[in-house]
């Protein structure tokens, strides 16, 4: 199962990335490829607080045109959303304490603990952050000539 990390939901949001059009493709072809995919709760909360801050964009997107964004999201009916469940505390306790994270990048930690618990076998993200994580294969879908690898 592939899982979808905020930027790219944030690329294929915003009209003014200048990866729109590639994060919309790929997002849009997962959607319709009728396999299972997965987002994080936490990214979906990201995903509202960046775009609707208007130190980040200008003008921000609405809260109500992001609310809607997220509400055709879950409509999807391939969707999985990833939330804690048991199990969760040491996954990202482990992972904490493996990779030394402390401060904000606490975030991309839970992000790798609900992922590696719910079995994803890959996340879609343009950062690099989340590599740092053991157990997390992560591919930038918005490189090269990306084709959809599908478990």
């Amino acid at each position: 199962m592939i899982a979808v990390d905020t930027n790219i939901l944030v690329y294929a949001h915003r009209e003014d990335s200048q990866f729109f059009r590639i994060a919309d493709a790929r997002l849009t072809q997962l959607a319709e490829s009728g396999a299972r995919f997965a987002i994080p709760w936490p990214c979906l909360h990201e995903f509202l607080a960046i775009v609707t801050h208007p130190r980040i964009y200008n003008p921000p997107t609405p809260l109500p045109h992001a609310l809607d964004q997220v509400a055709s999201w879950l409509e999807i009916p391939g969707l999985v959303l990833l939330g804690e469940k048991a199990g969760y505390w040491p996954e990202l306790h482990d992972l904490l304490i493996a990779a030394r994270i402390v401060g904000p990048r606490v975030h991309d930690a839970r992000i790798a603990a609900l992922c590696r618990l719910h079995r994803v076998d890959i996340v879609w993200s343009a950062d690099r952050d989340l590599t740092r994580f053991a157990g997390l294969e992560v591919e930038n879908p918005l490189q090269g000539d990306h084709t959809l690898r599908l478990k």
